[in-house]
């Protein structure tokens, strides 16, 4: 087997390990929609995957992990939450993988972390804008529905404020998984810029 083909096999049982722990972390809250607000589990393996194993790996499991849970679990609610959150994680994945393969690249730093926090505080925001625009786009053609106006402030209050204790969360969480993860050798990503 070539390496290109290890590298892209590895990425695929990375990606698919990551979609599981998609499925199974929001049981830890109880799928308690209150706490997963918050908290936001599903954000987790898409910014993950996004360092670990690129922006397409990143992006693709992003987009499929909210729909394939609210399909199958039924949450997040489908299409309702399930699809304006596809475009957010998959935002999160592609442009973690982009800011983090690009800084480490440029070697600025002798620890990854700088560059991770980096990566991660950027898709965060892009991500979260991506979600917004999503969400208006489908609630102004009909895909989906919503009680109440989806103004800049109910964007605002539902992307930034709600969710800015899960930020911090992620901020610490992902990191210290990723940096685990490099130190033991199984981030493919790192190891094809060494």
């Amino acid at each position: 087997m070539s390496t290109d083909t290890s590298r892209k096999t590895y990425r695929l049982v990375i990606s698919a390990l990551l979609l599981a722990v998609g499925f199974v972390l929001p049981f830890i809250t109880g799928n308690i929609q209150a706490i997963a607000k918050v908290i936001s589990p599903l954000h987790i393996p898409a910014l993950i995957c996004g360092l670990c194993c690129g922006p397409a790996w990143g992006a693709v499991l992003g987009a499929v992990m909210p729909v394939l849970r609210g399909l199958i679990v039924g949450i997040p609610v489908f299409p309702t939450s399930a699809l304006p959150m596809a475009f957010e994680l998959a935002a999160y994945g592609f442009f973690t993988g982009v800011f983090y393969q690009a800084l480490l690249k440029k070697r600025l730093w002798k620890s990854h972390l700088p560059a991770m926090m980096i990566s991660l505080v950027c898709a965060m925001i892009l991500g979260r804008f991506v979600g917004g625009a999503a969400k208006a786009l489908m609630l102004a053609v009909g895909i989906i529905g919503s009680k109440s106006p989806f103004t800049f402030a109910a964007f605002f209050t539902s992307y930034f404020v709600s969710t800015a204790v899960g930020a911090l969360i992620h901020l610490i969480l992902v990191p210290a998984v990723v940096l685990a993860l490099e130190k033991a050798k199984l981030s493919p990503m790192t190891g094809d810029l060494r």
